[in-house]
């Protein structure tokens, strides 16, 4: 067992003075694309409007993912191991468990599971109840409320997680479906297919008529290979690059159903375009 004088050592030497959060301007609905994103858009018409939209959770809906690799970091800390970014990028978006058993494979000393989220646990709770939504967020679940658009919460997060998540976050009380890391009826979790192809099950629909909604390399490629049509959240490129009306696009995955934007104002933008050509 980890001493709880050591879990409080990791928890009180974290700050909140450098957690990234996505700062994107707010856009109204159906506008044209800001300039960065017209490298990674479709072409108008291309796109048949979805049937059901699924989305993540952390670091698409709500800005986790800083949060929860400080906790990472802490836990690994309490026991004289550091994580690097490369080994912090290739935690997002899977279930916790799998996460705990990659980390103990890259300590130095023997650590368990058990004892490694022992020591996390009341860290990312207390860091992870404070997220914020990721901007454009609550607005995008409004409006595909209002095009009556069935839709699915797919995340790793188990239910206890979840709930003090969300507890400061009502409107994603909208999402009718969840899919959640420890649903009983889950095999594997992310990048496994599994999760989405559980969730167009529950909606009745066919993967192929989903769009989902995604930041993680694990997340895109789970609803790829379950066959659904992928919009990827990434960050805006430098402002170096935009002086020079050039678009870096982010290292990961390629796929013709595959689409990456920078804020989801134009989600909301291009699912409102979808409908509109499709009426």
């Amino acid at each position: 067992m980890v001493e709880p004088s050591l879990i409080a050592c990791c928890s009180n030497a974290l700050t909140a003075q450098h957690y990234r959060r996505f700062q994107h301007p707010h856009q109204s609905r159906c506008q044209n694309p800001q300039k960065s994103d017209m490298a990674t858009m479709p072409k108008a018409g291309s796109l048949s409007a979805p049937k059901a939209c699924l989305f993540d959770l952390d670091g698409l809906l709500l800005d986790t993912e800083p949060l929860q690799a400080e906790a990472w970091k802490a836990a690994a800390a309490c026991f004289n191991g550091s994580l690097t970014p490369q080994q912090l990028q290739q935690l997002k978006g899977r279930r916790r468990d799998d996460n705990a058993n990659l980390v103990c494979s890259w300590l130095q000393q023997s650590v368990s599971a058990e004892q490694l989220l022992t020591a996390r646990e009341p860290i990312a709770k207390r860091l992870v109840a404070s997220a914020l939504a990721v901007p454009g967020a609550e607005s995008l679940i409004r409006f595909c409320r209002s095009q009556h658009l069935p839709m699915a919460l797919v995340t790793s997060s188990k239910e206890a997680s979840l709930l003090y998540k969300i507890s400061g976050h009502p409107w994603l009380d909208l999402i009718q479906s969840r899919v959640l890391g420890d649903d009983p009826e889950l095999r594997a979790g992310k990048p496994a297919p599994d999760p989405y192809l559980l969730a167009t099950q529950r909606l009745g629909v066919l993967p192929r008529e989903c769009w989902v909604f995604e930041d993680s390399e694990a997340g895109c490629q789970s609803a790829l290979e379950a066959g659904c049509l992928v919009w990827q959240l990434v960050p805006p490129p430098s402002e170096t690059a935009l002086s020079q009306n050039a678009f870096v696009e982010t290292d990961g995955l390629h796929h013709s159903r595959l689409t990456r934007i920078t804020n989801l104002a134009e989600a909301e933008r291009q699912l409102c375009k979808s409908l509109s050509t499709n009426d």
